[in-house]
């Protein structure tokens, strides 16, 4: 019996360890890499803007549908479209980016539901900690459009999508205007793809 259980542990090992020597690692593109946010207005208008630069890795194994990403997203980049506006969310009274020039997100579990039309299973959802102002929160991103493709300007695989959350910014402190009557919710929209290294 001892002999049998040996044996069976040996296999789990070679099993769980040929199930994750597959995973893949890929650089995001930050030149198709963005994070896009949206937040109403005193429920008149909607204020946008985007933090681009966006870097990082992506660990990815659709085969066996596992996944992790790390993502750093430069919060110094923020542009809105207006100097004033764009400089006053860069001040100390709201991202205080001095302090804090980067956000961070890495994820803790992926979702796949399905398969695209290559036959690779597609990433439905990831759930994560978002790192922002010094505080760390869980965050989960839906996918509302994900696939893989042979890049013709890469020359190498490339897997991507776009996610969208929503989250509650007071929880990472960031307040400003809540007392006011502007919502404490803020939309996210993330565009990411990300390259597989080529072989040399």
């Amino acid at each position: 019996m001892q002999k049998f259980n040996k044996i069976a542990a040996l296999a789990s090992v070679l099993v769980f360890g040929t199930a994750t020597a597959h995973a893949e690692t890929y650089q995001i593109d930050p030149n198709h890499a963005n994070v896009y946010f949206s937040i109403d207005h005193f429920g008149t208008s909607t204020n946008h803007g985007a933090f681009t630069g966006v870097k990082g890795t992506v660990d990815f194994d659709p085969a066996n549908r596992t996944g992790s990403v790390d993502i750093d997203i430069p919060v110094t980049s923020l542009e809105t479209g207006n100097e004033q506006f764009t400089n006053h969310l860069k001040s100390a009274e709201i991202f205080n980016v001095e302090q804090y020039p980067n956000a961070h997100f890495k994820s803790t579990k992926f979702y796949f539901n399905g398969k695209n039309k290559d036959g690779v299973n597609r990433v439905s959802r990831v759930d994560g900690q978002l790192t922002l102002l010094g505080q760390t929160h869980p965050v989960t991103l839906t996918a509302t459009k994900f696939n893989c493709y042979q890049s013709p300007m890469l020359k190498t695989q490339v897997c991507g999508g776009d996610f969208v959350t929503s989250i509650d910014r007071t929880r990472w402190g960031l307040d400003y205007g809540t007392k006011m009557g502007i919502s404490k919710y803020v939309k996210l929209n993330i565009q990411i793809e990300a390259a597989k290294p080529q072989v040399k």
